[in-house]
């Protein structure tokens, strides 16, 4: 059978769309980036999955089925040794190209894992940087750690070349621990690397003061690391504490969930599919609760890192980890136990080297049930009996790790028709040299010698409704004390809700003190009992906006962080809230701003929902070695969609794994 439209590029549909592209540049180097899913237009996929929803289970509308198409992004290098950045899309069954796009200079294609390994060996090879290198006088059993970073937005006025920076420390070998922490010595060095001569062609020099020193003056000893401290976190180096006790998930009847197609998820009333790509990592299609339609396409968009301190070159330290080098392609591989527990399903991706030859990428997406307490409850207070269900959820996770950060991204979806988009923050907290005895404004030292930089992190999610339908609206609701008033508000406590429908493309924001709900509504669809339209519901999570100065290259190029919520109406290919190039970028191009500013009309409309939010991250001692998972959370809930409680039908039955505590726990239980 044909693979689904939304299935992920399997390894022999990747080599196809790789030979499609070396067959037409047979005469010059051909480096590729990326090959991925291109997915198909929208108009035709509405049209396949009207036919495949309302077609006898087991029948496929392949009649109606949109082309296989393969996006290839890939560099030509010729006789200047200058790579052209080239994006193709090949027709994988017809094994034909179907379209090309060169793309200009002026834009720089994301980074990929072996440009990585280019500025670590052109390192080695720099005169410049050795020479660096050996001013700082390192103990002996001292080695030097450089971690690949993006070189961040380009100053006015500096020549657009391809640019690549590395973040310099000192691992301690003395252990023989390959792991042991070397962000615990930080080097005040940061060796640029020209990614087209694959040189080292400058060496940034620190600044190592504190309050009220100056933001260029170099302070430090050649002693660079003697007043820095040992900060392990492997088990192995750490004294680990001896009274946990086990806690096991089972599971032995098996899942409640079923997959086809390695894309098909089938759970409880919902039906979905999942993908994986190299920026976005994890997207979901198609989501169905008992066979109605809620979302059309959910992801995570983007996400920037601006930190905060005025130093050079620390202005230009802001990370955009999908845009500028792909969340896919920094997914872990998930291992059994250890990042999702009980029964667990995982999902391949596919990645290509820079010879475009595909190999699995094996488990980035985990699919796993868990427990999250009590789902509803009820205690007849008359009779004593009580009535409690459990809330069972269904996740679909990856994780991410980018130099130093963790990501834990995940779609957890309930029996009572609730979506959650949660992402969680932990790993290790970007650091730099600061000297003995010195506090900062622009950051918290965390350990001898070491300052964490104050920063932020802001997502984006990107959400294609489709509630009943694509012809959707977005309204939000607030709720405001009412004035006094003889007739209706004699005693004062009536308050109102005030209903405002969002009529063109836009920014909003949340409105805690307002209680701000935004419901996304299907206007021709009515609820039998309220009479109101059926609809989604959402709160933004009310986080702190971007703090980079308008203006500014750091906020010139996160536009998508002016707001919590934004409205657009749908263009197919417009996936990517800060725009399709991001690395060294100055300003935000064809992002969420530009498309707010056509000012469409989406009202009755096919639109898209983007949500901001984050972290202002001031870290915190307890942050180091390893922080601590730091949770958010988007909760999309059904509101007038159903005509009650959609998981009044959950089984509330006992669990019989459950025993007391106490040495004959066991023994008391089977008596029972």
């Amino acid at each position: 059978m044909a693979p689904h439209p939304f299935r992920t590029l399997d390894v022999e549909e990747t080599r196809v769309a790789r030979d499609v592209i070396l067959s037409l540049h047979s005469d010059v180097v051909v480096d590729f980036r990326e090959i991925y899913l291109q997915e198909p237009e929208k108009a035709k996929m509405k049209a396949y999955l009207d036919l495949e929803h309302s077609s006898t289970p087991g029948q496929s509308p392949n009649g109606k089925r949109p082309p296989r198409l393969a996006k290839c992004q890939y560099d030509i290098i010729g006789l200047d040794k200058i790579p052209e950045y080239h994006e193709s899309i090949v027709d994988v069954e017809l094994k034909k190209r179907v379209s090309h796009e060169v793309v200009s200079k002026d834009k720089q294609a994301s980074l990929t894992l072996w440009e990585f390994q280019i500025l670590i060996e052109a390192c080695k090879k720099s005169e410049m940087f050795q020479k660096a290198m050996a001013e700082l006088k390192l103990p002996e059993g001292f080695e030097l750690v450089v971690e690949p970073w993006p070189y961040g937005g380009l100053d006015l006025g500096a020549e657009n070349r391809r640019y690549f920076q590395g973040l310099c420390f000192a691992q301690d070998t003395r252990s023989g621990n390959a792991d042991s922490n070397f962000y615990a010595y930080p080097l005040p060095i940061i060796p640029i690397m020209d990614a087209h001569k694959r040189e080292i062609v400058r060496i940034d020099r620190l600044a190592t003061g504190g309050k009220g020193d100056s933001l260029t003056g170099k302070t430090h000893s050649e002693r660079i690391i003697d007043h820095c401290q040992t900060s392990e976190y492997v088990p192995e180096l750490v004294e680990l504490r001896k009274d946990l006790k086990p806690i096991n998930i089972t599971q032995p009847e098996g899942t409640s969930f079923k997959v086809t197609d390695e894309s098909l998820i089938e759970w409880q009333k919902w039906r979905f599919r999942v993908s994986f790509n190299p920026r976005e990592g994890a997207v979901l299609h198609d989501v169905h609760y008992d066979c109605r339609s809620i979302i059309y396409r959910l992801s995570f968009s983007e996400m920037t890192v601006p930190y905060a301190d005025p130093r050079p070159p620390f202005h230009r330290k802001q990370a955009f980890d999908f845009g500028d080098g792909g969340a896919g392609n920094c997914a872990n591989n998930l291992s059994l136990g250890c990042d999702c527990l009980g029964v667990i399903k995982y999902f391949d991706g596919v990645v290509v080297g820079s010879d475009g030859i595909p190999q699995t990428h094996p488990n980035v997406i985990c699919l796993h049930e868990q427990d999250n307490g009590i789902g509803w409850k009820h205690t007849n207070w008359r009779t004593g009996r009580a009535v409690v269900t459990r809330n069972r959820e269904l996740v679909v996770q990856f994780i991410i790790t980018l130099a130093n950060y963790e990501y834990v991204f995940a779609y957890i979806f309930r029996q009572n028709g609730d979506l959650t988009v949660e992402v969680r923050a932990t790993g290790i907290v970007s650091v730099v040299n600061i000297d003995p005895g010195k506090i900062s404004d622009y950051g918290n030292v965390v350990s001898g010698g070491v300052l964490a930089q104050n920063h932020q992190h802001i997502f984006c999610v990107r959400v294609d409704p489709a509630i009943d339908g694509h012809k959707n609206t977005v309204m939000y609701e607030e709720s405001h004390a009412a004035p006094w008033d003889r007739a209706t508000n004699p005693n004062g406590n009536f308050y109102e809700v005030r209903k405002t429908t969002v009529n063109r493309s836009g920014g909003l924001d949340a409105a805690p003190q307002h209680n701000r709900v935004f419901k996304i509504i299907n206007s021709s669809k009515r609820n039998l009992v309220s009479g109101n339209p059926v609809a989604y519901k959402f709160t933004p999570p009310p986080t702190q906006k971007l703090l980079a100065a308008p203006g500014s290259i750091q906020a010139q190029r996160a536009l998508f962080a002016n707001h919590h919520v934004w409205v657009t109406k749908y263009k197919d290919n417009e996936l990517y809230a800060a725009g399709r190039f991001t690395l060294q970028s100055q300003q935000e191009v064809d992002g969420v701003h530009d498309m707010a500013k056509r000012n469409d009309g989406v009202v009755d409309e096919d639109i898209v929902i983007w949500n901001s939010f984050g972290l202002t991250h001031n870290p915190r001692v307890e942050d180091w070695p390893v922080m601590p998972v730091d949770i958010f959370h988007v909760n999309f809930r059904p509101a007038d969609f159903f005509t009650a409680n959609p998981a009044i039908d959950v089984p509330s039955g006992k669990n019989n794994s459950s025993v007391l505590v106490g040495k004959d726990c066991c023994k008391t239980e089977q008596k029972l």
